[in-house]
């Protein structure tokens, strides 16, 4: 997987929700989201608000995941001094 992807969210067929590589139609998805019974009661057409909403948070902490790894490689990595 590279940095440069892009992702879609799907509903797939039984109702639930799936962030997968663009244009792709795996059975293999990143994330796969299902609502219980009722939770879609509950939400009713509200269900692809909230699994986005989810999808989203879980993107951005990923995000500051690897950007936190990034900064404690680079700190930790010494520093090469040529004289």
């Amino acid at each position: 997987m590279s940095t440069g992807s892009y992702f879609e969210i799907v509903q797939l067929a039984n109702g639930d929700f799936a962030l997968q590589p663009a244009g792709e139609s795996s059975s293999e998805h990143l994330v796969k989201i299902s609502f219980g019974a009722d939770a879609k009661a509950f939400l009713a057409d509200k269900d692809v608000d909230v699994a986005h909403a989810m999808i989203k948070a879980a993107i951005k902490v990923v995000g500051n995941m690897r950007e936190e790894a990034k900064l404690k490689s680079s700190l930790e990595t010494p520093s090469k001094t040529i004289h």
